[in-house]
């Protein structure tokens, strides 16, 4: 009470100086008035005899004093309105207080469509709508080029300096590469994540180092001085935030480095997310300098007033010169052009809009709801409508008493949904695997910051003005008067049957169209799971290997320390064998070699290939098949003859009704060091990821083509999670300053990859979505039907009493119910094929109108709704009819 008084005489005294606002003119009128008025006063008392102080004084007290009558008038005048809505909010409260079932009811389904819809909303902000954080995101582009394998495919360095200086779109064009290296600290050597950037990188991002200074022009060069720049987290994690950090000395592969810059806090390359050290771009080996070479991308800065589409073309008209000018070389090499937001988020973006959809029907499901329920409580309130009506209420105040009411209820279940949705953002983020949520760094300081509040507030005010027009829907003025006429509770009208079932099929409908999407979305899950990969993941142990260059420089010295892993490895306890790839199986179609067979002819089209090299026992650990021909041995190292396995998709594509066995194939000028002899056949193990095709593939001895960073595959009779701390131990035991790498089970790295992830994401929150939109469709459908047959006690007793049968009652409101039940589900089934349409893209395995799924649907939601209706049909039939028409 005291509150209110205070914020009413605030209102007083901004209604005041709203007055004198308006100018001095209107004041001195009403002055003026209020002083003639009291003349008139002050001439009648004196007409009756009344000296002139006591004149005056009497007309003051007529007039109840001039002050209090001036605000008074102001009152009347200027803020009637005020008292009004306070008084509606008063009694709209009082009306929910009186109600706390419906209350509390409508607020949680409120909170749980608001909550889910808002969670969504904050992933689609941040990952969609929230620009990059560098300097004028929209004109950074992502530059590489394409093949006709994939859309984008890598840089190579060659390239790169052409297409930088051939190009007239681009204020700078930069250069990115890697992803690791080894941190030497006093303990032994720790895997870091690092990148060689050209030297204008953070120019073009247009991002400044905190501390120290950026790379300058030339420092990117052969030659030059090895500075580095550390992240923010690097800075904090490896050299503890030390503020003198700039000019000291730390050793990276072997290679001492200078400290020349911190980056700040916020920063985060997404693309390459998690990198902790920046290290300048030094041409060198021969990888570097080779124009076949691909393992770089590129980014650029577009010139004032080029589109995306102008620089795009340009671009691949100087990979076509290029082409022209290297043909062995650039063969069918493009270019890509896209804008850098669409690389960070274009794989997640389906997905969020799919969620965000789903979370939006759903929020349409617990809207229906709670405007069924306030139709069931207008019902109830009938009588009183109708006497505010007769007394005068016009439907204005009518709607305002409602929109108090909505606003209320909305507000009550708004801050319940926020709450929700903060705690849903919550688990989503702790959900998400450390590697992958280093690649969108963007959902880090995830959070109800100003779009998100102003989505809520969005989505809050059109529900409110759904709640208080729905009353009224029910409720028009011509029908008040026959409200305080009607005696009974007899048959419910005939709008309210239509209105109320319409809305229940509405629920219904939502209800299939997000069951068929999650059972769409989990059978793909489910399949992707399932995916032929020919080969025994299980018991699979996987640890990535990384060997300094300087500490290893020859392929002999790395030859050396991968059998001394095996042997050490072989006699652990609990090993069956032990191998050693280049790149572990379901991980990428990539690192590709160009092959050309001998004796054959060649027009110059490239034959990409996956290219992997691997140890003698590596087929045998993955328990894959060797269908043709022989493994390799010990024996094929670099001093024999090149051999080489390919995959069974190799063999059918380029060898059919062939035996590939003795054929021979080299690079695309057959250089006679390049030729290499097919030796075997294996089966097709699964190399990319979970959703891709099978790609051509090729298997070298990793004995005849070293790479000091090498992955260690091993079979255990124990338990792959444990056996993996003694295989780290056992790497650093026979060298300390080796790395390890990614210590993990291959059954997990499969489950956690992303392919796996994304898929069980979509479903696991669709899922959610579906079974809370059952619940509450079931729950609403029992809701309207129980309340039809309340409205109808009268009807069913007359039935009964005239010979109706229990069962008759039962099935007529058993009918009623399926029908509408029928309804939801056809209109639901044609809603959810052309939704899992749109969707199509998250599918695997499975068609958008998969029979199964919206079988199972139907007869899933058939049968939770007959179950909901039988509760209310059993008790109609249940009914006594003295006792319904005595109670009429």
């Amino acid at each position: 009470m005291i509150l209110w008084r205070r914020i009413r005489a605030w209102g007083l005294r901004l209604a005041g100086t709203f007055s004198a606002g308006r100018g001095g003119e209107q004041e001195r009128r009403f002055a003026e008035e209020i002083e003639c008025h009291l003349q008139l006063h002050i001439d009648d008392n004196l007409r009756l005899g009344m000296v002139p102080d006591e004149a005056r004084r009497q007309a003051i007290l007529t007039l109840g004093g001039v002050e209090m009558t001036k605000q008074s008038y102001r009152e009347r005048n200027m803020l009637p309105w005020m008292d009004d809505v306070f008084s509606d909010f008063r009694y709209a409260l009082r009306q929910l207080r009186r109600s706390p079932a419906f209350t509390v009811t409508a607020a949680i389904v409120l909170a749980l469509g608001i909550g889910a819809s808002v969670a969504m909303f904050a992933f689609v902000d941040a990952a969609l709508l929230q620009p990059l954080p560098y300097r004028e995101p929209g004109r950074i582009a992502a530059v590489t080029e394409s093949v006709k394998l994939f859309g984008r495919a890598n840089l190579s360095y060659p390239d790169y300096l052409d297409w930088k200086r051939m190009n007239k779109v681009f204020t700078s064009l930069d250069i990115y590469g890697g992803g690791g290296g080894l941190l030497n600290l006093p303990s032994g050597a720790v895997p870091i994540s690092s990148l060689r950037v050209s030297d204008g990188f953070f120019r073009t991002l247009g991002v400044n180092p905190i501390l120290g200074r950026d790379f300058l022009p030339g420092e990117d060069l052969p030659g030059t001085a090895n500075n580095v720049i550390l992240s923010y987290g690097g800075w904090q994690t490896w050299l503890h935030g030390r503020p003198d950090v700039i000019g000291q000395k730390i050793t990276l592969d072997g290679l001492p480095y200078t400290i020349i810059g911190v980056m700040p806090k916020d920063f985060d390359f997404a693309p390459r997310g998690g990198t902790h050290f920046y290290l300048p771009f030094h041409a060198q080996g021969e990888c570097d300098l080779r124009r076949s070479c691909h393992g770089l991308e590129g980014i650029a800065r577009l010139k004032d007033g080029v589109t995306m589409e102008a620089a795009r073309a340009e671009m691949q008209g100087i990979a076509s010169q290029l082409e022209r000018q290297y043909p062995g070389d650039n063969r069918g090499q493009g270019a890509a052009v896209d804008p850098l937001s669409e690389i960070i988020v274009g794989d997640v973006r389906p997905i969020l809009l799919t969620l965000l959809a789903g979370a939006a029907l759903l929020l349409t499901i617990a809207c229906v709801n709670v405007a069924s329920l306030l139709l069931v409580r207008s019902e109830k309130r009938r009588r009183e409508i109708a006497l505010r009506g007769a007394l005068g209420a016009s439907r204005f105040r009518l709607i305002r008493q409602f929109l108090a009411e909505s606003m209320l209820l909305v507000v009550f279940g708004c801050s319940l949904g926020l709450g929700l949705a903060y705690a849903c953002m919550r688990v989503i983020i702790g959900l998400i695997p450390t590697f992958m949520l280093s690649r969108v760094p963007f959902l880090k300081d995830l959070s109800l910051h100003g779009n998100v509040l102003l989505f809520a507030c969005a989505i809050s005010l059109g529900a409110m003005l759904l709640f208080a027009i729905t009353p009224l829907l029910r409720l028009p003025l011509r029908t008040m008067r026959d409200g305080l006429t009607e005696g009974s509770r007899g048959s419910a009208g005939t709008l309210w049957r239509r209105f109320g079932s319409s809305l229940v099929v509405l629920e219904l409908a939502i209800a299939v169209v997000l069951l068929v999407g999650a059972g769409l979305l989990g059978k793909s899950f489910y399949q992707l799971l399932h995916v032929k990969v020919n080969f025994n993941p299980d018991s699979l142990a996987v640890v990535g290997v990384m060997a300094p260059s300087m500490l290893y420089p020859k392929d002999e010295n790395v030859a050396a320390l991968q059998r001394q892993i095996l042997a050490r490895v072989a006699a652990l306890p609990g090993v069956e064998s032990a191998g050693l790839t280049s790149v572990p199986p379901v991980s990428f179609n990539g690192n590709t070699d160009w092959i050309r067979f001998v004796g054959r002819p060649y027009d110059g089209q490239h034959i990409e290939v996956n290219m992997r090299d691997i140890s003698p026992d590596y087929v045998k650990t993955l328990q894959a098949k060797l269908l043709r021909g022989r493994m390799f041995t010990e024996h094929d190292d670099a001093a024999r003859l090149k051999v080489t396995i390919i995959n069974q998709t190799l063999a059918k594509m380029y060898f059919p009704n062939q035996d590939p066995i003795g054929q021979r194939f080299g690079n695309t000028d057959l250089n006679p060091k390049s030729l290499k002899e097919i030796v075997g056949v294996v089966d097709d193990i699964k190399e990319g990821s979970l959703d891709s095709e099978i790609w051509p593939a090729v298997y070298y001895p990793i004995n005849q083509d070293q790479d000091n960073y090498f992955w260690l595959m091993v079979r255990t009779s124990r338990s792959e999670e444990a056996i993996l701390p003694t295989l780290v131990n056992t790497v650093h035991q026979i060298d300390p300053g080796v790395g390890t790498v990614d210590p993990m089970t291959l059954d997990r790295r499969i489950q956690e990859g992303p392919t796996a992830y994304l898929h069980r994401f979509s479903a696991f929150l669709v899922g959610g979505f579906a079974v809370l939109a059952l619940v509450l469709s079931v729950v609403g459908l029992y809701g309207v039907v129980a309340y039809s047959v309340s409205q109808r006690t009268r009807e069913i007793g007359v039935r009964m009493a005239l010979g109706a049968q229990r069962g008759a009652v039962q099935s007529l409101v058993m009918r009623e119910a399926g029908r509408l039940m029928l309804l939801g589900i056809v209109v639901g089934l044609a809603s959810s094929v052309g939704a899992a349409t749109l969707m199509r893209k998250l599918l695997f395995g499975t068609a958008a109108w998969d029979a199964a799924t919206l079988f199972s649907v139907a007869a899933v939601l058939g049968l939770s709704a007959m179950i909901a209706s039988y509760l209310p049909a059993h008790r109609a039939a249940s009914v006594n009819p003295v006792d319904a028409l005595r109670a009429e």
